[in-house]
């Protein structure tokens, strides 16, 4: 897997390479699943309140994640953001977990993890990326949209999520 740099983004694992858990990938894991349980009106205290899948992701990313690309973004050694680009199948794959530190939100963290995704999505002959988010998180749906990614069809069942792709 190459590494791609931009600015503060970098792909730091592709399938068989280690994950920075210790500079915070798993606490920012942790923040993205506490807030849409908040948002989707089922807070928890913490962690031990997730989904055990969610659990799962947050304790063990490298074996939540194993086939799939994690792009963290780095600042100052620790992880400022991430998101997950699932492996390639039938020609897709899909964005998953985009998640900035709220303190740093509206320095182009996002967009940088965005750009890696679509070049990552490229190098491995991806046709179609997609994505679902929150119909309320209209910030997010915007990002998108400037992205090139459309609504489209729904292939998940649960209310109030927007599901999205765009060709690569």
């Amino acid at each position: 897997m190459s590494v791609r740099s931009s600015d503060e983004v970098v792909i730091v694992r592709g399938p068989g390479r280690a994950l920075p858990a210790e500079n915070g990938l798993s606490g920012l894991l942790a923040a993205y699943h506490l807030r849409t349980e908040a948002e989707k009106g089922a807070a928890v205290a913490d962690v031990d309140g997730l989904p055990d899948r969610y659990r799962a992701e947050i304790a063990d990313p490298r074996t939540a994640f194993a086939d799939d690309a994690v792009l963290v973004a780095m600042s100052g050694g620790s992880a400022v953001g991430c998101l997950v680009v699932t492996a390639p199948a039938g020609g897709r794959s899909e964005i998953k977990r985009l998640w900035t530190d709220p303190a740093l939100r509206g320095r182009g963290i996002a967009s940088g993890l965005l750009d890696a995704a679509l070049a990552h999505a490229a190098e491995r002959g991806v046709g179609v990326l997609r994505l679902s988010v929150w119909v309320w998180r209209t910030g997010a749906v915007a990002l998108y949209e400037r992205f090139g990614f459309a609504v489209t069809e729904s292939w998940d069942e649960r209310d109030q999520l927007v599901c999205m792709e765009r060709a690569v």
